[in-house]
């Protein structure tokens, strides 16, 4: 099936990929570069952002595997968290078929500069770990904002990896340990919305694989390069690309 693929086409899947999984495995974002890669295609919206889950899961589990064996994720907390992202998932994934995801567009605008804003002023956010213990209110909070940014993986997708990094970033963690932690729930809420999409039938398996082995490949070099270089190269990342996120989201929002 992927012998009959334009080269060129395949270029595309194999470069946007390896791109899109670079960034993706320390900050998230890489529906950002992935997505327009598979419309460019000439792919149907659903079936773009069904193949872009395929890929993305591949990505995911490359880089979490990555961060798990430099030390950089806390199993302790994530399988508490792990079915929260996949169920909200799910469930996002299965309404996408019943609403329109536009309705939640604006709220995600608003999310996104105040996740930008917030980290840009907070200087000293994500620069050392300190854990925090948190009250049974902000408990029953984190745990709510997870389920529900699983919800959104799975409905809209793009800005989840920053997402979840935030929420991390606010447990106290910093921000290596948070993009660790981050990528083994996106995997999660990924990999939930990726079996809904195959069983409704909207995944394009010639175009998401060898789009996933180039993700593989870009996630390896991404996580690599991101615990080599620290804290501070994940934070001016997270900040480019957050901002790059509200900058593609509401030119599209307001565009339409």
């Amino acid at each position: 099936m992927f012998f009959d693929l334009d080269p060129s086409l395949l270029l595309i899947l194999l470069v946007f990929g390896f791109l899109a999984a670079f960034i993706d495995s320390v900050v998230g974002g890489g529906g950002l570069i992935a997505l327009p890669a598979l419309l460019f295609t000439g792919l149907p919206p659903a079936a773009a952002v069904a193949t872009n889950k395929l890929a993305g899961t591949v990505g995911s589990l490359t880089s979490t595997i990555m961060f798990y064996r430099s030390g950089k994720v806390e199993l302790k907390s994530i399988y508490k968290l792990f079915p929260l992202t996949f169920i909200g998932s799910m469930i996002g994934a299965w309404t996408v078929h019943l609403m329109n995801p536009e309705v939640l567009k604006p709220l995600m605008l608003v999310m996104l500069a105040a996740v930008a804003i917030y980290t840009i002023f907070k200087k000293n956010l994500g620069t050392i770990s300190v854990k925090k213990e948190l009250s049974i209110r902000h408990s029953i909070i984190f745990v709510v904002l997870i389920f529900a940014i699983g919800f959104y993986d799975g409905f809209i997708g793009p800005g989840t990896g920053s997402f979840l990094i935030f929420a991390y970033l606010m447990m106290g963690f910093d921000f290596l340990k948070a993009a660790g932690n981050a990528k083994f729930l996106n995997f999660g809420s990924n990999i939930a919305a990726l079996i809904m999409f195959m069983v409704l039938g909207q995944v394009n398996y010639a175009y998401g694989i060898p789009m996933g082995i180039a993700q593989l490949a870009g996630a390896i070099c991404g996580s690599r390069f991101a615990i080599k270089r620290g804290s501070s190269y994940v934070r001016a990342l997270f900040i480019l690309v957050t901002f790059l996120l509200l900058a593609k989201n509401a030119y599209d929002y307001f565009h339409h």
